[in-house]
């Protein structure tokens, strides 16, 4: 996986020098005549967002220039590489901290993320020499494990389906020396698996249970779990069209819960890692699910099925119960689960729900300080009456259009233990539009936040 920051290049680089906004002033007060003279006639002035190249004596670019305010923000750093040019790039690092050197790279390799499976790039992205004085071995791990959920949701369905999925699962546990099994097709009813294959066997691409286990055994417990529907229909109760558009994101979960995991076994966090991922399609056909029908579950609650197209809570019933059932310290799960959640706090916050406030607060205090956004919501207890089954334990679609996130959290929070601590997070896993650092498509969220979290409890 090829990402634009580099060791020490075997070409000349171009410097960067970082200026403050304040400081603007004085510093062009130093230029030579024709230095300011140019700086004077292409408008560049401390307002300006964007780098600009200062000329040497012989007329080639001998530098940039890039402003920067006090305490600049991730996204801030990554307006730097979308105003230059292709070529290679080293920043001059005096008087800069190692937070915002970190910043710095870290915002290079976000903002040139490419995805060109399907076509050749017409432009080439500057690259950036590592700074010394960042923490690279760090940056590293998160660029390319964001690159790693980025390409996976993006890939369309037709080349990324269930078996894909393992495979992609399979990859990095081989890359990080993980031990990995998957259950597939009618072995999940051998191996009592009756919901994720209650829900995949519509498609002739079977159903399976991606299974992942790294770390010392006798090492604190962590699980997590990702929700990866392939593509969703909608199955019998069948999406529209324009419903159906970006289905291919919907195992956002999976790829984000698969690069949290790449960057804990990356930092070699001492803990047990346990990942599961139920991979399917939901589709249409003569043996599809229906509305109306009871299903059977891991935990032994049933379901009455009261919408087909709420089928993610669905196969995630019993990965969660068989994740409680090794009784980690933590459990987590990631899943583009609500519409709901996306209408609540749109589609940049991810919604947290979460058990314990101990967790919740860990996971929000880093959010705010990686500046990857969360927002908690309740598992207001008064709502559980809503998934309250007719004829069997619960449903999976509660009459009404209100508080479908937090039905939808309660749903699964019936399959976690109450004294494991649980954080469950519903991400929209997609950029509608683009901006610096966080391109149009498949996206990370909450995964930098919850490492950040996670490397503060384990490490």
């Amino acid at each position: 996986m090829r990402i634009n920051l580099i060791g020490e290049p075997e070409v000349t680089t171009i410097p960067i020098a970082i200026l403050a906004r304040a400081k603007f002033e004085d510093w062009s007060a130093g230029l030579s005549t024709a230095q300011r003279a140019w700086v004077r006639t292409n408008g560049f002035a401390a307002g300006s967002s964007q780098a600009f190249a200062l000329p040497g004596a012989d007329g080639s670019v001998a530098s940039y220039v890039f402003l920067v305010d006090d305490g600049a923000t991730l996204w801030d750093w990554a307006q730097l590489p979308g105003n230059l040019p292709s070529g290679s790039y080293r920043i001059i690092e005096d008087g800069l901290s190692a937070e915002n050197l970190d910043k710095a790279a870290l915002a290079w390799g976000l903002a040139t993320y490419l995805f060109d499976r399907y076509r050749h790039a017409e432009l080439v992205p500057p690259c950036l020499v590592f700074p010394k004085g960042c923490n690279r071995a760090r940056v590293e791990a998160t660029v390319v494990n964001t690159y790693r959920v980025r390409n996976l949701i993006t890939t369309p369905a037709n080349d990324l389906g269930p078996e894909e999925l393992a495979a992609a699962a399979e990859e990095l546990a081989l890359e990080q020396g993980a031990a990995y099994t998957v259950i597939v097709g009618d072995d999940l009813l051998t191996h009592n698996y009756p919901a994720i294959h209650a829900v995949g066997r519509a498609h002739d691409r079977a159903p399976r249970l991606i299974d992942m286990r790294w770390g010392d055994s006798s090492a604190r417990r962590l699980t997590l779990v990702g929700k990866g529907v392939c593509f969703d229909t909608g199955g019998l109760d069948l999406k529209p069209a324009s419903g159906m558009e970006l289905m291919k994101k919907d195992m956002g979960g999976a790829a984000n819960v698969l690069g949290l995991a790449g960057m804990i076994m990356a930092a070699k966090l001492p803990v047990c890692l346990r990942v599961l991922i139920p991979a399917v399609e939901n589709s249409v056909s003569a043996n599809a699910m229906r509305p109306g029908d009871v299903l059977q579950t891991r935990k032994g609650l049933t379901i009455e099925i009261g919408n087909t197209d709420a089928e993610g809570r669905v196969i995630l019933a019993d990965a969660l119960a068989e994740a409680a059932s090794e009784r980690p310290e933590v459990i987590i799960d990631f899943a583009t689960l609500t519409g709901a959640a996306r209408t609540a706090l749109g589609t940049d916050i991810p919604a947290l729900f979460c058990n314990n406030d101990t967790l919740a607060a860990e996971i929000l205090a880093a959010s705010e300080a990686v500046e990857d956004p969360l927002w908690r919501m309740p598992l207001w207890p008064g709502y559980q009456k809503l998934i309250r089954g007719k004829i069997a334990d619960i449903t999976n679609s509660p009459a009404g259009r209100f508080g479908g996130a937090i039905t939808a959290a309660l749903f699964l929070e019936r399959f976690v233990d109450a004294d494991i601590a649980w954080a469950h997070i519903d991400l929209m896993a997609w950029n509608p539009s683009a901006s610096p650092g966080r391109p149009e498509g498949g996206e990370a969220m909450g995964m930098r936040a919850v490492f950040a979290s996670l490397a503060t409890r384990f490490g």
